[in-house]
């Protein structure tokens, strides 16, 4: 598993909130969802996004934006348009002064507005773990893809799709979002002009990237600087200092920051699970030596995050 993929696998969609908006201007919506990452795409028309305290962003035909939350920011035909809608958490919708809204209604499977020439596509992702957190800690505030630059036949397969409502459709909606989102991030990050995270940038160093390879994919073995030399071809002393230089920090540093995060997200996934069991997972010997480490990072015991 590459660095991207396996940082990924935590926000996978799954029954991700997806709709189709079809829209006549005036139209503005104010987005206070709180999401953690949000994937819009303008199918037909043109949409402005202006993020709290950022610089308005003007998205045409085919463009794709990633909106990192949880800061508020609004999508409208133009940013001097007053709010007509907020988008709260849950996607409750409602007007400005806290009432129904009344010029948009449901228009059809996963669909909704006034009607008219604008349609937008919004995927939103509820992620909550501390392995996407890795992720999204390497984001902007706002993403945005023209379609001039970075052509691709997701967004109109997407359009083409989310008005279906037949069996299977929402395991079809949620990869075809996932393969959005990775696309566009990888298209996003491999740019000239993007300051890409080292873990990412990493992955073209055949030695690095083998090594976080084999970290993140086999977190339960007993890794040692010399281990994982061995397994990357190179010596102990030329693998810890190319690690380190490439990704920022050593390979068993890496190693302990990777099994806590894996460790937090499975307390949480997997209720029934003994903390123990959990230790083992991730390449902790005992209950007890990964809640000394966890409450060391996490400033709480493992049983006590699970429960917050």
């Amino acid at each position: 598993m590459d660095p991207l993929a396996t940082l990924l696998d935590g926000p996978r969609a799954h029954g991700a909130f997806l709709l189709r908006s079809v829209l006549t201007p005036p139209w503005s919506l104010r987005i206070e969802d709180q999401a953690p990452l949000t994937v819009v795409s303008v199918v037909r028309g043109e949409a402005w996004i202006v993020p709290d305290g950022g610089e308005a962003v003007l998205l045409g035909e085919g463009d794709v934006a990633i909106a990192r939350g949880p800061d508020p920011y609004l999508v409208a035909d133009h940013p001097a348009t007053p709010p007509q809608a907020l988008i709260l958490p849950g996607q409750e919708c409602r007007t400005p002064d806290g009432g129904h809204l009344s010029a948009y209604a449901d228009l059809g499977v996963r669909t909704w507005g006034t009607g008219g020439p604008v349609v937008l596509l919004t995927g939103t992702y509820g992620m909550d773990g501390e392995v996407s957190k890795k992720l999204l800690a390497a984001l902007p505030a706002l993403i945005v893809l023209r379609a001039t630059d970075w052509p691709t036949p997701l967004v109109t397969l997407l359009a083409a799709e989310i008005g279906k409502d037949v069996p299977g459709q929402e395991a079809v909606l949620d990869r075809l979002l996932d393969l959005l989102l990775i696309a566009a991030l990888r298209a996003w990050f491999d740019r000239p002009d993007t300051h890409a995270p080292a873990w990412y940038r990493a992955h073209d160093d055949p030695v690095v990237g083998q090594a976080l390879r084999l970290l993140q994919h086999q977190p339960a073995e007993p890794w040692t600087v010399a281990k994982l030399a061995a397994n990357t071809g190179v010596s102990r002393a030329a693998l810890a200092r190319r690690f380190a230089t490439t990704v920022g920090e050593t390979p068993m540093a890496y190693l302990a920051g990777w099994r806590l995060a894996l460790a937090a997200d499975l307390l949480r996934q997997q209720p029934d699970a003994t903390i123990g069991a959990v230790a083992h997972q991730v390449g902790y010997g005992s209950a007890f030596a990964l809640s000394t480490a966890f409450k060391r990072e996490f400033g709480v015991s493992p049983q006590r995050y699970r429960t917050s």
